[in-house]
């Protein structure tokens, strides 16, 4: 089913919102385009206040530190490429929290490497702080941390960062606000009859070929390809992806009142790509073992609190998944869980507030949120 992009960005109840270098740096000057910072700022905080929570992925930092630390233009060795990130982005941030300010939304830096996103410990401790900054008031600007990320082991554009920021996050869509509108069916600087395709059902090998060639655009590091390469994991993780401009004042609203775009719909539903996930794992690391009343929460959608634990089998870390049963030993479901095996041997039974009290610290209430739960199917 094709919705609206006012229904699609209506029923939403967290969005990632990528922006791209081009869109961001002053050609004249090299510096934050303020206006631009501005812009963008108001449209993020028009969306918080109808209760969109709104994480925002921000490129700009090496375009910045280039001109600060004087360096010349084209292709940067990754030694210099590294020491513009670090110079830019104090200066990406500045001009963030300055343009957030006056909307009562501290900027909240988080720089994040591809080790962080693949690794599923670390992949918990960046959800738990963004879900955390969200809470509290604060607008995360997420950049990847170039300073220290390999060539080896990068992602080279936050388009596909975007992705997996928006995968981990657990949000509903992903906007991709760039120099252009969306995806042509013809390149639309060499073809003025070129069409915008408006709406794209699945990413065939079509599809990508419209893409072009990667990283054409003078100030960022993306393209099209990337944009593609980025609507791709979304669509696994059953998030839609929504391709527009991003130069004109308020981008955001533009965007809902209909101007030109394009949605990458998505394959599966978030809830079903999450279970999908959670239930394929070949050899859960150990057993958590459950009294009659965790299993009756678990079976309404609840979450585990370790007041349910009865015995801990196994060893395992944080982020590992594990095979949760009833008191007579029959499986129930599998799960993600948010402490390691002693951990949870520790607090097995208390409730939720002696928690911190034996560990000198908690992790949320939850043994395992019920978004990383899935119930094993029953005869």
């Amino acid at each position: 089913m094709n919705h609206t992009i006012s229904e699609l960005i209506g029923g939403a109840r967290r969005a990632v919102v990528k922006i791209g270098s081009s869109l961001l740096i002053d050609t004249q000057s090299g510096g934050p385009d303020t206006a631009r910072f501005e812009a963008i700022a108001a449209a993020l905080a028009s969306w918080r206040k109808r209760g969109l929570d709104t994480v925002l992925v921000s490129s700009g930092a090496v375009a910045l530190g280039r001109g600060r630390l004087n360096l010349p233009t084209g292709k940067l060795p990754l030694d210099q490429k590294q020491a513009a990130a670090a110079a830019g982005q104090t200066a990406l941030m500045v001009a963030w929290d300055r343009a957030l300010q006056p909307h009562g939304l501290p900027a909240a830096q988080a720089l994040l490497t591809f080790d962080d996103m693949e690794s599923r410990r670390r992949w918990l401790n960046a959800r738990a702080t963004l879900d955390a900054l969200l809470a509290a008031g604060a607008q995360p600007v997420i950049n990847e941390n170039d300073t220290v990320a390999t060539a080896e082991l990068r992602y080279g554009d936050n388009d596909r960062l975007a992705a997996r920021v928006a995968q981990m996050c657990d949000a509903d869509i992903l906007v991709l606000l760039s120099d252009v509108d969306g995806l042509y069916d013809a390149d639309p600087g060499r073809s003025p009859g070129a069409r915008l395709i408006a709406h794209v059902s699945a990413i065939t090998p079509e599809i990508e070929a419209l893409g072009g060639e990667p990283g054409k655009a003078g100030t960022g590091t993306g393209g099209m390809v990337s944009k593609i390469a980025a609507a791709r994991i979304a669509a696994r993780a059953g998030i839609a992806t929504i391709i527009a401009a991003g130069a004109q004042d308020d981008p955001l609203g533009r965007l809902e009142r209909g101007a030109p775009h394009t949605v990458f719909a998505p394959e599966t539903t978030r809830a079903t790509a999450r279970q999908n996930w959670i239930a394929g794992a070949v050899a859960p690391r150990g057993t958590l073992y459950l009294d009659d009343g965790a299993v009756a929460a678990l079976r309404t959608g609840k979450s585990l609190l370790p007041a349910g634990i009865v015995r801990v089998d196994g060893e395992f870390a944080r982020g590992e998944t594990v095979a949760l049963a009833g008191p007579d030993g029959m499986p129930l479901a599998k799960g993600i869980s948010a402490y390691g095996a002693d951990e949870l041997r520790r607090i097995a039974g208390l409730r939720s507030a002696a928690v911190e009290r034996v560990l000198g610290y908690r992790r949320g209430a939850a043994a395992i949120h019920a978004n990383d739960l899935v119930l094993e199917e029953r005869a």
